[in-house]
């Protein structure tokens, strides 16, 4: 009412002062002539095809990565690490000092020659009742027992050899032979890059419609290129200082411009509506509580409440308060009352 009621007197205003004749003749969403119907423009509501999509940020990583620590403490004898290259699973990377458990071992093996022979020749002395059978147990734990430290011998000198965990790339190098190292120590790191993890959040409100099996679009800086990746995983609880639940999807065509740690643009398209209600954003009255739109009604005009959903840059969704048929105003709402009498002068 109030901008109707400035309007017109500003209007009045270049009447009189270009001598009293008012010449200006209404036109398409300006005020009515006096009497008269205002003249506007509108729409009918007709359902469209869109499609519900999101556009968040991600990170580009290896399906794969692994810190390469030593299980044991010692000095680094043999270091076979070359920055860059591709092992095999189970390929030496570092071997640390173990000529102690080595000759311990050796030291081992002789204690239980001697006592297989002695526990060989107690069991035939047994079976001639020669000596009594707890003798002879004592002399078959014996052999048992060194057998048993050979193997514990034999399992800490596996922990002196550092070997890839699975096929993979190794990075830079962070030692160098002979340093003495500890678990806390990173020799290097492995990555699987044979294949790439594409890893983002959404917010908790589309959590439901993303599922394993999802296809996701992405693209990173450097290449106009839109790679395509397929949701493996996502999180199962939501992020408490952000509201967002976490998704990993499998990248199906990584390529040389994809490198783990890119930053990445990702757009999920979240599913298709056959249906959907949308009207140009400046049919949009904004309230106090909310938004209005003008309906038409028989020559008058209805303000009616509306909840919007997506946009885009030149409509957006109306998911609740229209209804296809209905007949939008979509100009001169700066002169709109309620029961205006309009002439829709456009309908679309």
């Amino acid at each position: 009412m109030r901008e109707y009621v400035v309007a017109c007197a500003f209007l009045s205003g270049i009447a009189v002062s270009c001598g009293g004749k008012n010449e200006n003749k209404p036109g398409v969403g300006g005020p009515p002539a006096k009497g008269g119907p205002l003249p506007v423009e509108a729409m009918v509501v007709q359902p469209n095809r869109i499609s519900e999509s999101v556009e968040v940020t991600g990170t580009v990583l290896p399906f794969e990565s692994t810190e390469i620590r030593p299980e044991t403490s010692g000095r680094l004898v043999e270091l076979a690490i070359r920055e860059g290259a591709t092992v095999r699973k189970g390929e030496l990377l570092a071997r640390l000092f173990d000529a102690d458990l080595q000759a311990q071992l050796r030291k081992l093996q002789v204690q239980l020659q001697i006592a297989q022979k002695t526990e060989e020749r107690q069991r035939e002395l047994l079976r001639i009742n020669g000596i009594s059978q707890q003798d002879y147990d004592l002399s078959l734990l014996a052999v048992n027992n060194l057998n048993a430290d050979i193997e514990l011998t034999r399992v800490n000198i596996g922990r002196t050899e550092v070997r890839a965990p699975y096929a993979g790339r190794i990075g830079l190098r962070q030692v160098s032979p002979g340093a003495y190292v500890s678990p806390a120590n990173v020799l290097a790191t492995i990555s699987q890059l044979d294949n790439l993890r594409l890893e983002f959040s959404i917010p908790e409100k589309y959590g439901y419609q993303v599922s394993p099996g999802l296809a996701v679009r992405f693209t990173v800086e450097g290449t106009t290129r839109i790679y395509t990746a397929q949701v493996s995983a996502k999180e199962n609880r939501i992020e408490e200082s952000t509201r967002n639940l976490v998704i990993r999807a499998v990248i199906r065509d990584a390529d040389g411009y994809l490198v783990p740690g890119s930053f990445a643009k990702v757009r999920i398209i979240l599913g298709q509506r056959d249906d959907a209600i949308m009207i140009p954003t400046e049919a949009v009255i904004p309230v106090a509580r909310g938004k209005e739109v003008v309906v038409l009604r028989g020559g008058s005009v209805e303000f009616r409440g509306i909840t919007t959903g997506m946009r885009d840059s030149a409509r957006v969704q109306v998911v609740d308060g229209l209804t296809v048929g209905d007949t939008v105003v979509t100009t001169g709402l700066m002169f709109m009352r309620k029961d205006s009498k309009v002439k829709v002068t456009r309908l679309q």
